[in-house]
């Protein structure tokens, strides 16, 4: 039996149409470790979801090889489904049964004793916050404790390993912050293995491991200080006015790595940030361009993102003569 609780190797999967295959999944590998929280990140149509539904084994695989806790995904899908808990991107809660009615529904199909049922709901629904609850339907709980409920169904059976798949899209900031604690809780509590897949990147911050995906492919993998230590420089951060002009003035200073907008902030990655500030200011201060502090800062998941998507594509920061262009994702 593999020591793994989750493998992936050449994963391939290719969907046909009338133009062709297109391919959604393309010669993927990972492995998870037990006990680690596995973040899988990248923008909309990257991969992700097609990804989770392959180890899970509800798409058939176009080639290589996937397993769970050393079960093949398409082979053993039986002995998956009783180790393995799983919350969709879609809400699958029926809205007309109670949260209560919700826990024993999906009790039954893990086929636990009524015994059984009885122990784990109410372990489950205090560990969510659900216990005053019971009775309400769940199609008028809000989102956030729609997700609690989901946790909770996915969990009826105890299993080793649980896959979510973007589980907080559409929550409020805090509702997902509750939700984060919560599986923390379950990690330090029982060694739960966590497979998610999110497009926040504040969400991967809090996984022990992430894997970058973007067009299919795995672009980088590691914790998410190891990956934030591929971006090649330092960053600098700043407010300038206007920002287009900015950011075509600091594309082509030398030094400069590569420039991404956030928001009305321009990030400049730069070989030497003590050195370099100085000659961005005077740079745009002779250009007339207005900015605030120019401060060095730490580089974020995001800007390492938006930076290894940029390399994979051929390209940096700014395109040709120093003409800026945002990546994909970026700003998301």
């Amino acid at each position: 039996m593999s020591e793994l609780a989750i493998s992936a190797s050449g994963l391939t999967k290719q969907f046909n149409s009338g133009r062709g295959a297109a391919t959604a999944v393309d010669r993927l590998s990972l492995q998870v470790a037990p006990g680690e929280t596995y973040g899988l990140i990248g923008p909309d149509g990257a991969g992700k979801t097609t990804t989770a539904r392959l180890i899970l084994g509800l798409l058939s695989r176009t080639a290589g090889e996937s397993s769970i806790m050393g079960f093949d995904s398409l082979r053993d899908a039986y002995a998956i489904r009783e180790r393995v808990g799983y919350i969709a991107q879609q809400n699958v809660l029926p809205p007309d049964l109670t949260v209560i009615e919700n826990m024993r529904f999906f009790a039954g199909i893990q086929g636990l004793s009524p015994a059984l049922q009885s122990r784990r709901i109410a372990e489950l629904l205090a560990f969510a916050g659900l216990s005053n609850f019971t009775s309400r339907l769940a199609g008028r709980l809000s989102g956030g404790m729609k997700k609690k409920l989901a946790l909770a169904c996915s969990l009826v059976h105890a299993p080793r390993v649980v896959v979510l798949d973007e589980p907080t899209l559409g929550v409020d900031p805090v509702s997902r912050r509750e939700f984060w604690s919560l599986l923390g809780d379950l990690r330090a509590a029982q060694g739960l293995t966590i497979f998610v897949c999110t497009p926040y990147m504040d969400e991967a911050e809090r996984c022990t491991q992430v894997g970058l995906i973007y067009g299919g492919r795995l672009i980088a993998s590691g914790s998410p200080a190891a990956i934030k230590a591929m971006v090649p420089g330092q960053l600098l951060e700043f407010s300038p006015a206007p920002l287009a002009r900015a950011l075509a003035r600091c594309a082509g200073l030398d030094g400069v790595r590569e420039v991404q907008t956030y928001g009305l902030k321009l990030h400049v990655v730069v070989d030497d940030a003590a050195r370099r500030r100085g000659e961005v200011a005077a740079a745009l201060d002779a250009e007339g361009i207005a900015h605030d502090e120019i401060r060095r800062a730490d580089v974020g998941l995001e800007q390492a993102f938006i930076s290894l998507i940029r390399r994979q594509i051929g390209r940096r920061s700014a395109v040709p003569a120093g003409r800026g262009e945002s990546a994909p994702g970026e700003g998301v």
